[in-house]
C-alpha cells in the first residue's frame, strides 16, 4: 500500500486505496442489508398479554422474553448439532409460522398441587425447511420451547445449543454440582450471575432473579434423551450442557454405576420425534413460584388407563432413625417382629404404608430376602391391618432382573418400590425411569425414585410414580449441618417448583443452631418442632414419610395426631407470602378444609395471616405453633383451638428456625 506522509507526520492514503476502502465498506453494507432482509421476528404473547416471547430467525435462531415490556431473557441462541455435521438452527428458512391458543383442563390422577389444572397458553409454531420445527408456548406464568424433528432416518445428536442470556445485575440461586454423577442434592448458592464461570456446573431447577422478577429454569417431558444441566458461560450468560451417552461403565458396591468412557454424542434418537421442553417459570412475586405447575402441564398425558389402584399416603419409615425403637420385648432390626411393630403403628395412626429400606435382601439380590425377614408374611399381616408394604431396591440389580422381580413382588403382595442410587440422567438412565414406571404400573406397584434427577412431570404421565428425591432432605442431618431452616425455605421456591420431593420430614428431636449435632443412628432436625410439622403442609409429596421412630411418635402422640390429619394430595394452593431463603407462608385446600403452613430461617419473625381466602362462614382453627421457649428449647410447642371467619387477620410468631401450622375446618352445616 502506498502511503504519503505530510510534513506534520500525519499519514495519508493515496486515492487508489481510498477507493478500495469505499468499495469494501459498500460491500459490507450490502451484505448486512441482505442478512437483515432475511432475519425476521416472530412473536407470541401470554393470554393476559403480560409476557411476550420474540423469536428471531436469521443467521441463527435466537429468542427473548419480556414481562410488562421489560426484557428478562435476551438474545438466547438455540439449536441442535447432529453427528453428520448438520446444524439445526443456522441459516434456516421458515416454511410456516402460526400462532394459536391452547385451552385445556387437566384432571390429575394424583393431585399433588391441584385437583383441576387450567392449561391455557398461546402457541407459536415455526416449521423450517430443513426438517424440524420449534414450538414456543407463552403462559401467564412462564414460557417453554421444544424441538421436533421430521427425518426419515434415525439421528445422533452431538450437542444441543441452549444459551440463556440475562440482563446485567442478575442474581442466581445456583444449585452447584461437582459432576454429572450426582444424587442431585445441591445446596443453592446465592450469587451474582457474572461470578458464575465455565467451571460452575449446576443441576436443575436453577433460579435467576432479574430486576425483581424470578425466572426458574428447568425442563419437562424428558423421554429417551438426557437431562439438561447448566454451566457458566461468558458474562451474563448460562449455557445448557448434557451428559454424553455412556460407553464403558463400572459398577461398584452394587450401587454406583460409574461412567468410565462416553460416546461422542448425547443421544441417539428416532428421526421423527419431539424433544424435552425447556421450561422457564416466571413470577414477579417469590411465593408465586410455589403455585406454579408448568412442568406438570407440559408433560405427556396419563398413560395408565386403570388407575383406581393408585393410592397416595403417608409412610412409616425405618432407615432415617436406624430402626431405633424402644419399649419393646424384642431386638429391633431387620426382622419380622420389628416390621410388624411398624405395621401396628401405621394401622393405629391411619398411615397407608410402611417402607422396608435397605437390608431386607443382599443389595445384589433383589429376588430373595435375608433369613431374618419374610416379606410375604409381612405383606399378609399388613393387609389384615389395611397397611401396604413398600420395598427398597438398588436400581442396577433391580434393572437387571426387573421382570422377574416385579412378578415376584406382586405375588408377595408388595404395594410399591423405592428404587435408589441412579445418580445419573444420561439417555440410558432416563430410559430406565420410563421402563421402571411403565412396568411397575403393569404390576399395580407404586414407585418412588431416589438418588434421582429432578421431576420432569412424570407423575402426570405415569401417576404411579408418586414422588422422588433429587433434593437435599432431612437424611443429611445424620452426617452434616447443611439442612438448615434457611435451606428449607430455599428449596420450597426452587427444587419443589419442578415437582414433588421426598424430603422425609417429621423429626421429633429438634435443636437450635447452637445445640444441633449430626448423629447417624439418633438423628435430629435443625429448627423447631413446629417447623417440622409445618413441612407436611408446605412440602409436596403424595408419598409422605414419617421419618422418625414410631416409639418417638407414640411417646408424643399429640404431635403425631396433628401430622396424620394433614393430607398428602390437594385441591388447591394459595401462596400468601414469602421470600426465597427467608420465609414462606402458604395455604392449601383439601375438600372443605384449609391448611396453612409457615416456616422461617434462623431469623425470628412475625407474619400477618389474612384469612380472606376462606369462603364466607364460621370455622374452627386448630393451630400447632412454636412454644414461648422454642428459641431456647426447639421442641417446645403449643396447640391452640379457636373460631375464625373469612376476612379475619391473625398474627403469626415464628421462633428462630420456627414454624406454624393450622387446620381450618368449616362448621358441619357448611360442608353440605
Amino acid at each position: 500500500m502506498d502511503i504519503l506522509v505530510s510534513k506534520n507526520g500525519i499519514e495519508k492514503m493515496n486515492v487508489k486505496h481510498i477507493n478500495m476502502r469505499r468499495t469494501l465498506v459498500l460491500f459490507g453494507l450490502i451484505v448486512c442489508t441482505i442478512l437483515g432482509t432475511f432475519a425476521k421476528d416472530y412473536r407470541v404473547n401470554s393470554p393476559d398479554g403480560k409476557i411476550s416471547v420474540t423469536v428471531n430467525v436469521g443467521n441463527y435462531i435466537k429468542w427473548s422474553a419480556s414481562i410488562n415490556g421489560k426484557e428478562i431473557i435476551n438474545s438466547s441462541r438455540i439449536g441442535m448439532i447432529l453427528s453428520d455435521g448438520k446444524v439445526l438452527g443456522v441459516n434456516e428458512k421458515v416454511k410456516k409460522a402460526t400462532v394459536s391458543p391452547w385451552n385445556n383442563v387437566i384432571t390429575p390422577v394424583v393431585a399433588y398441587k391441584r385437583s383441576v389444572i387450567k392449561d391455557n397458553c398461546n402457541i407459536l409454531l415455526i416449521t423450517f425447511g430443513s426438517g424440524f420445527s420449534l414450538q414456543f408456548r407463552a403462559y401467564n406464568d412462564g414460557v417453554a420451547y421444544r424441538f421436533e424433528t421430521f427425518f426419515k432416518e434415525d439421528i445422533l445428536i452431538n450437542k444441543e445449543i441452549a444459551d440463556f442470556c440475562f440482563p446485567s445485575g442478575t442474581h442466581s440461586w445456583y444449585p452447584l454440582e461437582k459432576s454429572f454423577m450426582s444424587h442431585i442434592e445441591p445446596v443453592y448458592i446465592y450469587s451474582l450471575l457474572d461470578t458464575i464461570g465455565n467451571k460452575h456446573l449446576a443441576s436443575l431447577p436453577a433460579l435467576f432473579q432479574v430486576n425483581e422478577v424470578n425466572v426458574l429454569i428447568t425442563e419437562s417431558d424428558i423421554d429417551d434423551y438426557p437431562g439438561m444441566w447448566l454451566i457458566g458461560a461468558e458474562k451474563g450468560k448460562i449455557s445448557g450442557t448434557w451428559p454424553r451417552y455412556p460407553d464403558v461403565e463400572k459398577l461398584e458396591k452394587d450401587l454406583d454405576l460409574f461412567v468410565i468412557n462416553t460416546k461422542e454424542y448425547i443421544a441417539k434418537a428416532k428421526g421423527t420425534r419431539t424433544f424435552p421442553w425447556r421450561t422457564f417459570v416466571i413470577a414477579q412475586n417469590d411465593v408465586k413460584l410455589i403455585e406454579n405447575d408448568l412442568v406438570f402441564k407440559l408433560a405427556q398425558p396419563n398413560k395408565i388407563k386403570d388407575s383406581d389402584w393408585i393410592k397416595p399416603g403417608k409412610v412409616a419409615w425405618d432407615w432415617w432413625h436406624d430402626s431405633n425403637i424402644y419399649g419393646v420385648d424384642f431386638r429391633a432390626g431387620m426382622n419380622n417382629n420389628t416390621y410388624k411393630y411398624y405395621i401396628d403403628f401405621a394401622s393405629k395412626n391411619g398411615l397407608e404404608y410402611i417402607l422396608i429400606d435397605g437390608g431386607w435382601s443382599e443389595t445384589s439380590n433383589v429376588l430373595e430376602s435375608v433369613p431374618e425377614i419374610n416379606i410375604p408374611e409381612l405383606c399378609k399381616y399388613a393387609e389384615s391391618k389395611s397397611v401396604g408394604v413398600i420395598l427398597w431396591v438398588a436400581w442396577k440389580p433391580f434393572w437387571d432382573k426387573i421382570d422377574e422381580a416385579l412378578d415376584l413382588y406382586e405375588k408377595w403382595g408388595v404395594k410399591g418400590i423405592k428404587v435408589d442410587f441412579m445418580q445419573r440422567d444420561d439417555q440410558k438412565v432416563v430410559n430406565f425411569y420410563h421402563e421402571a414406571a411403565k412396568k411397575t404400573a403393569e404390576h399395580h406397584l407404586l414407585i418412588d425414585f431416589h438418588g434421582s434427577y429432578k421431576p420432569d412431570g412424570m407423575g402426570r404421565t405415569w401417576p404411579n410414580a408418586l414422588t422422588r428425591e433429587g433434593v437435599r432432605g432431612l437424611e443429611n442431618n445424620k452426617w452434616s449441618k447443611t439442612v438448615t431452616p434457611g435451606h428449607d425455605v430455599t428449596i420450597a421456591f426452587t427444587r419443589m417448583v419442578a415437582g414433588p420431593m421426598d424430603y422425609t420430614p417429621g423429626a421429633m428431636t429438634n435443636m437450635d443452631s447452637v445445640n444441633f449435632c449430626p448423629k447417624y443412628t439418633r438423628p435430629e432436625s435443625q429448627g423447631t418442632r413446629s417447623h417440622q410439622v409445618a413441612l407436611y403442609i408446605i412440602y409436596e409429596s403424595p408419598l409422605q414419610m414419617l421419618s422418625d421412630s414410631p416409639a418417638n411418635y407414640m411417646k408424643e402422640q399429640e404431635t403425631t395426631d396433628f401430622i396424620v390429619k394433614i393430607p398428602v394430595v390437594w385441591d388447591d394452593i394459595i401462596g400468601l407470602d414469602g421470600k426465597v431463603g427467608y420465609y414462606v407462608l402458604l395455604a392449601r385446600r383439601s375438600g372443605y378444609k384449609w391448611y396453612v403452613g409457615a416456616i422461617t430461617n434462623w431469623t425470628s419473625r412475625d407474619l400477618d395471616l389474612d384469612l380472606s381466602f376462606l369462603p364466607a362462614g364460621v370455622y374452627t382453627i386448630d393451630i400447632f405453633q412454636d412454644g414461648i421457649n422454642a428459641d431456647r428449647y426447639a421442641g417446645d410447642y403449643k396447640i391452640l383451638k379457636s373460631s375464625v371467619i373469612s376476612g379475619d387477620k391473625m398474627k403469626i410468631h415464628l421462633a428462630p428456625g420456627g414454624g406454624w401450622a393450622a387446620i381450618i375446618s368449616p362448621e358441619k352445616s357448611q360442608n353440605q
